[in-house]
Parts: C-alpha cells; structure tokens; sequence
C-alpha cells in the first residue's frame, strides 16, 4: 500500500490538442508502467481506449493512469494520473477530475500565445486553491518557443508565472535545458554541464524571477533576498514549493511528450514541488445535525470516499473510480452510501491504468482505487465507514444545447432510452427530458459535439441508433379583442335527434392567464344542466388554435345565450355547439401566435460585451443590464426561444470558448406578423 505522502494525484489538463495524453504516455514509460510509448496518432495509448476516442484522436471523458516512479532520493512514488479532455464541450469531465486531484500539470503549446483552455485551466487552478505545474510542450516543433509562449501568460499573470527551466536552443530545435535554481545545463540524457555564455544573460534574468518568487513565500528568504545575498538551489526549491501549495505560484517547465524530452525533469518537479494528499487543504465536510467536519488524509481513520467517476460497459459492468479521502478501504468491508442510506459490500478493489484493471486488497488514505459491482452507487456519493457526512456536489458545466431525440427505427425507442439512462451513469452532464408542450424528448447537453458524442457511444456501447433533430418551439395562440361566435349543432336522421345552440363572447384577459369559462345565461335559454357540456367542448377546442393548432392562452369565454330542445338536446350535442362557437368567434377576435422568451444570463469577458450586446439585438432580443465580476462581464438578457436554439455553439465561436450562459422561460410574447405566415406555412406542411 502507498504511504500518503508518497502519493501525488495529478491532473493533466490544458486546451485541447497540445499533448495531454502523450505527456502522460511519456510519464507512464519513464516510469516503467509500459514497455513502449503509444501516440494518439496510432489509436494506440493507455489514456484513449474508447473507439470514439481513437476515432476522434481526442480525449472525451477523463482517464485514470496509475504508475510508480523511484525519485532522486530512492523513494517509490506513486502517481496517479487523471487524463482530461481538453475540449470545451467535456467540462465536465475536467471538473470531476479536479475533484480527485490534489494538484495539475497544465498543459500548452509553444506557440507562444495564451490559449483559451490553457487560460481557463489557470483561472480553474488559481480559483480552486489547486496547485499546479505549467508544461510547455511540443518545443521539437518549428517556430515553437519557450520564452515568447511564458511572456505571452506572464502578460495576463505576471510574478505568478516562474520559469525553472531556460531551453537551450541549438538550430531551432531544444537539445536540453539550464536547471535555472541550480544553474547548470542538463540535456536529454540527464547528463549536466556548466551553463554556455549564450544562456548567460537569459538564465540571469530567470534566476533573478525565481529567486523572487521563491523569497516571496518565506520570510527568512525574503529578508536574505533583500540582503542582496544568493538563495541556493535548495532554498529556491522550498520557497517555489510554497508558493505553488499555495497557489501563488505556478512553476513553468518544457519540452516535448512525444520525443519524451524534459519529461523526466516534469516527473521530479512533480515529486518535489506538487503537494501529497497529505500536504493538501483539508476537506470541509458537514456531519450529522449540520456540523462542520474537517477531513484529513489519515490511514487509521474511518473511511470517507468519494466516487468522482463511473464508467459503464455492457459487458463487464459498472465500475467506480474513487478517491479515499481519509482511512483505509479493503476488500470485503461494508460501506455506507450516504445518499442511498444503502449499506454497499465491497468485493472488489482495482487500480486503474486506462482500461486494465489491476486487482489490490486494500486503497489506502489519499489514493485513488475503483470499485466493481456496486449497483447503487453513483458518482458524486459519499462511502462512509463510520458516521455520515456530506460533500457539495461536483459542480457541472450548465446544459443548455437541447436537440429533439428518436431511435433511428420504429419500435427502438425502448432500447434507445435505456442505452441513454445507462450512458447518464457514466456522463452527469447531460440530461434527458419530455418536452410536455411539444410531445418530444429532448437531449440536453453541453454543446453539439457532445451530444454528437453520446449518440456514438449509444451506438457502439448499446448498439442503439439515435437520431437528433432541431427541437419544435411551444408556441401559443391568443387573442386581441373580443368577438362572439354562435354554434348551432343540429342531427336529425330518424330517431333520436340532437340539438345544442349556444352564443359565446370570447375575450382577452383569463383570470388564471390560460381559461376562465363564465355563465351569463338569463332566464334558462341554455338549461343549466347542459352548461358544463358548453365549457367541456370550449375546454377540448383551446388545445388547438384556429391559425396553426397551437393551444389557445389568456382566452375568457362568457356563454351568454342559447337554445335547446326538449326532447333532442343532449350533452354531446352542446359539446359541439361550444366547438362550432369557438371556431366563428375566434377567427373574428383577431388570432395571433405567442412566442416563448426566454431570460438569459451570459459571462464573457468584458472585451467581448460589445460583441455579445450587438449580436443580441440581431436576435429580436433586449439587454437589461450589465454588471462586472473581476474582468468578466454579466450581461442579463431577453431573447425568443426560437433564436437562440444553437446559442451554446455560436457563443462559443463569437467568444473563441471563454463564454458561458444559462437560460430560464420567462414568459410569452407575440410573434411577429412576419414570422407568424413562416410559422403557420411549416406548421400546414408538418400536417
């Protein structure tokens, strides 16, 4: 079993693209784990099992990678490794991973630009308290640099970001690097040499950063900082490592995971400066009567675990990735879930190395295990050995792209929501739901691809064939003022005849906003008996207008005369009569279509506000406000449902991914005449 603070939950995270799953190929053979280093190219690494991944060459859920590494001093490091999609669409897959993880190595390119994902990975970290790492991959590529990509994040950062390293740059391509705290040159085979005159001047000015940094965190560094003195290699290590736990700093290394260069330097910074789950901010958690319990990653406490993950396979079964936060689990041992209230018997314990299963008997305080066969487990429950206790819930990116779901054949449709149910176990982030207006059932997502992505893994895991379509709006009908419509209905073939005959004024202005039925009837012309048939057939005849058959809103119907026949009148006769009314009156009291309005809140930042406000307006929608939150803008705002159907993607695309939005109905409106003729013509061609 892993001592504690010989563990180091890591987080890979970063834009999508720039080389997390390689990295972590890289890391995996240094330390022996595997015997060749796959490429995402070939379909062939530990991370991207999943044939949608190897199809994409992309990640697009997280994966767990467990190694062991000996460290300079002799010591057996254990590393687990959580792959994260870069991805915008698979957020949260990455908010799941930082719940495991004690720390990340944030991965970006050399291009020497500040990425979007990059960005947001530092902001996650900074926000979070997470200490982190920032690897500058990919610098065997052409035009790839180091010092133009660490610039370009010191511009938004500043002191926060601190090179360790100076590339040494010999024909454009990096044949090693200066070990900036200990001033000597070091190349891929680890062999060190004194520092050439060329990286004189540039290693200087990196010592002279770190060194900064380091003394900023430590009092008696400071005061030898300021006494013009030199802080040794040592001394910049435990001064850097301060300021990462505490997030103030983040330390910045490079090279290249796909020739497996400056990854061994990576690895020894990661055991030397990121914290052990023993070193992290203890876990808040609340216990019975609502009172606050401080969690410690201790071996002889009880056992308190978190599942952050489940992965399902219609084959082998559900499996649970779990983080012991305190305590010891062992095979055989019984578990509370506190959510369920359901006791779970452990029979099974793994570690996980991307799809291979590695059996243990026990997961001690800080790691990260998985468990099989626990049917009543989902992710984000809290296992407790002794009493219980809760955790906030692992934050989810907001679902707001919605696409109308089917099976792709008649009579699958069984299979196809039971496929999806399944795939809501393995992915929280999306939901499915029954529109009632409309009938359909609606798959609601992060964006388009990841709703492009559950219907392959739907296909491949399930063998259900789902196809999406645009989702139909709710519209409604109303009227605008008031008309009276008379229905006579009159059956006479021998027999029993039938016969109803009502007059009815319709108006605006229902007292509830959707139907108010009012008796006016003097002197008995409609019997009374056969009054509630009246408001029967008024109630069938408001679920379909008379412009396109959407139900009828805000309508007060007022029966004020009639007539009827001793013999020949009957209920069913003056149910028609009130539908023949309905249909005259109507037409007359000037019909129009309602459109849903939806309340929209987006946060961009505040150099996107113009953007998002023009692009608003061309949506027939209304901006109410405006506020700041730090550099973020928050922009409150009205728009119909109908134009902002693909809003997440163009969103995405106007704010090159760094917006976000959520929206609630708030109330109807009327369609514009213009669009009510489009609207009425695609609702006679649906018929």
């Amino acid at each position: 079993m892993a001592t504690t603070d010989t563990i180091r939950n890591v987080a890979i995270i970063g834009h999508s693209g720039e080389g997390k799953t390689t990295l972590a190929e890289a890391i995996l053979f240094n330390a022996g784990a595997i015997d060749r280093q796959g490429k995402t190219d070939d379909g062939n690494t530990v991370c991207d099992f999943d044939p949608e991944e190897i199809a994409r060459k992309s990640s697009i859920s997280l994966s767990a990678a467990r190694c062991e590494y000996t460290d300079k001093k002799g010591r057996n490091i254990t590393f687990n490794l959580i792959d994260v999609p870069g991805f915008f669409d698979f957020e949260g897959e990455f908010n799941q991973a930082l719940e495991a993880c004690d720390s990340a190595v944030i991965v970006t390119g050399g291009s020497g630009s500040l990425t979007v994902g990059t960005e947001k990975a530092i902001e996650y970290c900074l926000k979070n308290k997470i200490p982190s790492i920032l690897f500058i991959n990919g610098l065997d590529k052409e035009n790839s640099s180091f010092i133009k990509t660490v610039h370009a994040i010191k511009e938004k950062y500043g002191n926060k970001i601190a090179p360790m390293i100076v590339p040494n740059m010999v024909d454009e391509k990096m044949k090693g690097f200066v070990k900036v705290a200990y001033g000597v040159l070091r190349d891929w085979e680890r062999n060190e040499s004194p520092i050439p005159d060329r990286l004189q001047e540039a290693y200087e000015e990196a010592r002279m950063a770190i060194s900064e940094a380091a003394a900023e965190n430590d009092e008696k560094l400071l005061d030898k900082f300021f006494a013009g003195e030199e802080l040794t290699g040592e001394e910049i290590e435990r001064g850097v490592k301060l300021g990462v736990k505490a997030c103030t700093t983040i330390t910045v290394l490079g090279g290249s995971a796909l020739k497996n260069q400056g990854v061994y330097n990576l690895m020894d910074k990661m055991v030397s400066t990121l914290p052990s789950p023993e070193d992290r901010n203890d876990v808040v958690s609340v216990g019975t009567g609502g009172v606050e319990v401080v969690i410690n990653a201790k071996d002889d406490d009880k056992a308190i675990v978190r599942i952050f993950k489940t992965v399902v396979d219609p084959f082998v079964g559900k499996m649970n990735l779990f983080k012991v936060l305190t305590g010891t689990v062992k095979t055989g041992m019984t578990l509370t879930n506190c959510r369920a209230e359901s006791a779970e018997k452990v029979s099974a314990l793994y570690f996980v190395r991307g799809k291979k299963q590695i059996p243990t008997e026990v997961v001690g305080a800080g790691d990260i295990g998985a468990f099989a066969k626990l049917n009543n487990v989902q992710t984000g429950d809290v296992l407790v050995e002794g009493a219980r206790v809760s955790l906030p819930e692992i934050p989810m990116p907001a679902a707001e792209y919605a696409m109308a779901v089917g099976a792709a054949k008649k009579g699958e449709e069984d299979k196809v929501f039971a496929g999806l149910k399944r795939l809501q176990e393995e992915d929280i982030s999306f939901r499915v739901e029954k529109n009632h207006d409309t009938g359909e059932m609606l798959l609601v997502g992060v964006g388009e691809t990841h709703l492009a992505v559950i219907c392959k893994k739907l296909k491949t895991k399930f063998g259900s064939d789902a196809v999406l379509s645009e989702p139909k709006i709710a519209y409604r009908e109303t009227i605008k003022k008031s008309a009276e419509g008379e229905g006579k209905h009159k059956k006479q073939s021998g027999g029993a005849g039938q016969y109803g005959h009502c007059k009815v004024k319709f108006e605006p202005g229902a007292e509830d906003g959707a139907y108010e039925f009012v008796d006016a009837v003097v002197g008995g012309v409609v019997p009374k008996q056969f009054i509630p048939a009246v408001d029967k057939g008024l109630r069938e005849a408001v679920k379909e207008g008379v412009l396109a058959g959407y139900p009828v809103v805000n309508l007060k119907c007022t029966l004020f005369d009639g007539s009827s026949h001793p013999v020949d009148s009957k209920e069913v006769a003056f149910v028609s009569a009130a539908k023949l009314a309905y249909a005259e009156g109507m037409k007359k009291a000037s019909p129009c279509i309602l459109e849903p309005v939806m309340k929209m809140e987006i946060v961009v930042p505040d150099n996107y506000m113009g953007d998002i406000m023009g692009d608003m307006n061309k949506r027939r929608g209304r901006i109410l406000g405006t506020d700041a939150i730090g550099t973020l803008a928050v922009i409150t705002a009205e728009a119909p449902q109908a134009e902002i159907l693909k809003y997440a993607t163009e969103l995405r695309s106007m704010t090159q991914g760094r917006g976000s939005y959520t929206t609630a109905f708030e109330r109807y409106e009327e369609l514009p005449s213009h669009l009510q003729d489009k609207v009425i013509a695609d609702r006679k061609k649906e018929a």
